[in-house]
């Protein structure tokens, strides 16, 4: 058998205790140390899912010498600096999305990854899962045609709380940066970037972008129509149509989902999936089988998927006028 992976998360929020959860079914791979601001969330995290070390501090899990590879999970403004903080300490690096606030930032992870020829991946979680990997296939096959529509939004109603992350401007809270990557990155999957970006921002009380809406162009006249608030409760809902048929995802799409495809002939066939784990296996199985095999980008999910993905993202920006001023100089 392979030699287990020894993982660090650094950060003990909502998002690193799913990932944990995730990585307890990848046989290879093992939870070995915390890192958290407060001793207090530290003890609480590693007791809550048998994590053998804790550190009450970033710096210092990035030094154990044990750690092969740490998920950071902190808030999107911190991206940045915690991967440059673990790759300069010779650590892995699976960073959660979006992987930093702008193109600069990402090139400049991306750059020292390279050069000390370690192992870096955004979690984009959706990327790695089953449902999304068929559907590719399918529309890879020409199952469906040419694909000329895809639809896609992510909606959400949390309740108003100016110290939340969601709502705070600093910590690159809004629609956009956190659920609107997602209907982004699908339609980047299937269509490539596009030629042409028009989006359109509504702006809460606290300055972020609670609803943002945005259309992608393309040179062979296909469209994608994509939505992200945190004012509507509608789901999170997926259509990819082409001349020939359509794949019709059940919502939540970009967790663990299933699929119906309708063809124009009559046939129809509903795909479906394990969803016995909260679906952060998925990008964990991909990370140790990377590293097993000595890679230092995924083929699933690149270095250069990442770079055109917040090169899409830094673009809906500027034309939905998203602007967080401690990043954007």
């Amino acid at each position: 058998m392979a030699k287990k992976i020894k993982f660090g998360i650094l950060g003990t929020g909502k998002i690193a205790g799913k990932f944990a959860v995730g990585l307890s079914a990848v046989d290879e791979a093992e939870l070995y140390a915390i890192g958290s601001r407060t001793q207090e969330s530290a003890t609480a995290f590693a007791e809550k899912h048998k994590v053998p070390k804790y550190y009450v501090s970033y710096e210092d899990l990035a030094k154990d010498t044990e750690v092969d590879i740490i998920y950071i999970a902190t808030p999107h403004n911190l991206h940045y600096e915690n991967t440059i903080l673990c790759l300069n300490q010779n650590k892995h690096v699976i960073c959660e999305k979006p992987f930093a606030v702008n193109a600069k930032e990402v090139n400049a992870m991306i750059k020292l990854a390279n050069e000390k020829n370690l192992f870096l991946m955004e979690a984009l979680w959706s990327r790695f899962m089953p449902h999304i990997i068929k559907a590719k296939e399918l529309i890879n096959d020409g199952i469906i045609g040419d694909v000329k529509l895809l639809t896609s939004d992510f909606c959400m109603k949390p309740k108003f709380d100016p110290d939340s992350r969601l709502f705070n401007k600093d910590l690159i809270g809004g629609s956009l940066m956190d659920i609107g990557i997602y209907p982004v990155f699908l339609a980047y999957h299937v269509l490539g970037k596009p030629s042409k970006i028009q989006a359109l921002a509504g702006f809460g009380k606290t300055g972020v972008d609670e609803n943002c809406s945005i259309s992608f162009g393309y040179d062979d006249e296909k469209l994608a129509v994509l939505y992200s608030s945190m004012k509507s409760a509608n789901g999170v809902n997926a259509i990819i149509e082409g001349d020939k048929g359509k794949i019709i995802f059940e919502s939540p799409w970009h967790a663990p989902s299933n699929f119906t495809l309708l063809l124009d002939n009559g046939h129809k066939e509903h795909f479906t999936f394990d969803q016995s784990i909260n679906g952060y296996n998925y990008e964990a199985q991909e990370v140790v089988n990377c590293l097993h095999a000595g890679k230092t980008q995924s083929d699933l999910w690149s270095w250069q998927n990442s770079l055109d993905l917040i090169e899409l993202l830094d673009d809906i920006r500027v034309k939905a006028e998203i602007r967080y001023p401690k990043h954007d100089q």
